[in-house]
């Protein structure tokens, strides 16, 4: 149980009038409990009041490796008991109207427990738990650090090896034995080539990498449940002068976002000054993503760095930014890095980035 986290969401909840958090999401049940335990049918609820420890409604399946987390208000349930009952009767004792469920909540789940408390208004716990989360203590930044430095010692030694005739997928299967050989987790690994790179969520394929490709390599990796995510974008031998020009306007919009980052700005501002460089070269139509997101125990989690997003960034924060430009049937080129909020402007927890674009041979 991790008191100091748990003591932040009940002061949070106070905060936005919120009587109690339900939450399901493994990762955040684990991130307050040490308890993880994956999504599945049985409902397993881990609940909050503005006081007092938390209370758990989990199969009793799972009722003792809870308890050995140091999860001790437990009400285990059996197959053919009504579980959202028994939560009712949970936030009725303590007469919880005003209840904040997280974003993973499953819709039969939800459903079926508003169901059970028709005097109840449910919300997100966006706006609680998940802010909570944003501000990063410091053993989490040393594990984010961590993850990082293994995505970039595993990027450099891929330089080492790539070749042109290279499937997409052998470069992704290289690059992810080389990220577990420094301790980390593979998690993702996009590697998109020529035309492939204008596809943002491309899915990877046995096309070699081929003289004249501008090739996205975007991938992570998991340390101790925290996680890495970075993109590059390197050349196959020789590419065009438009590529290089591409190439050019992401680098420059990247770091003018980084120099736009502080605590107290929103995450519009830091969209808008990233956004600002792509569309004065002309290629604001070509830019359709958001600049980041966050990143913690999760690879997408607040804050938002969007258009218009009022996110205001606090110290702790640890985002991505990613502009990219994405040429329909021709190229994309993404640059991306994850950095952390601090009251002066920020830290980088990668690399840097190269301000011209790598050529392999």
């Amino acid at each position: 149980m991790n008191q100091d986290r748990i003591a932040r969401v009940q002061a949070r909840m106070i905060e936005v009038g919120v009587d109690a958090v339900a939450l399901t999401s493994p990762v955040k049940v684990d991130y307050l409990t040490g308890f993880a335990e994956g999504t599945y049918e049985r409902f397993l609820s881990l609940t909050l009041f503005r006081e007092g420890a938390p209370v758990l409604v989990c199969p009793a399946l799972t009722e003792n490796q809870a308890r050995r987390h140091g999860i001790e208000d437990i009400h285990p349930w059996r197959d053919g008991e009504n579980p959202y009952a028994l939560l009712h009767g949970l936030l009725a004792k303590r007469s919880a109207l005003r209840v904040a469920v997280d974003d993973e909540y499953w819709a039969k789940h939800l459903l079926a427990l508003q169901h059970e408390c028709p005097g109840c208004h449910f919300s997100l716990a966006s706006d609680v738990v998940d802010y909570v989360m944003r501000a990063k203590a410091p053993d989490e930044l040393a594990k984010l650090r961590a993850a990082g430095k293994i995505v970039d010692d595993a990027f450099a030694e891929l330089l080492t090896v790539i070749r042109a005739g290279q499937t997409e997928l052998e470069v992704q299967a290289t690059l992810q034995g080389m990220v577990a050989a420094r301790g980390g987790k593979p998690t993702f690994c996009q590697v998109a080539a020529g035309p492939a790179g204008a596809e943002p969520h491309h899915q990877n394929d046995d096309r070699p990498l081929t003289k004249g490709d501008v090739v996205v390599i975007d991938f992570g990796c998991e340390v101790e449940g925290y996680q890495a995510d970075i993109t590059r974008t390197i050349g196959v031998q020789e590419v065009s002068a438009r590529a290089h020009e591409v190439y050019d306007v992401v680098y420059r919009a990247h770091m003018a976002g980084r120099n736009a980052i502080r605590a107290g700005a929103t995450g519009g501002h830091v969209d808008h000054a990233t956004r600002q460089v792509i569309e004065d070269a002309g290629f604001g139509e070509f830019f359709n993503h958001r600049t980041g997101h966050g990143i913690g125990r999760r690879v997408h989690e607040a804050p938002e760095i969007g258009p218009g997003s009022p996110d205001v960034l606090m110290p702790g924060d640890c985002f991505s930014v990613e502009p990219g430009i994405y040429l329909p049937l021709e190229l994309g080129v993404r640059i991306e890095n994850i950095v952390n909020a601090t009251a002066e402007g920020h830290d980088c927890l990668n690399a840097e980035p190269s301000p011209t674009m790598i050529l392999i041979s």
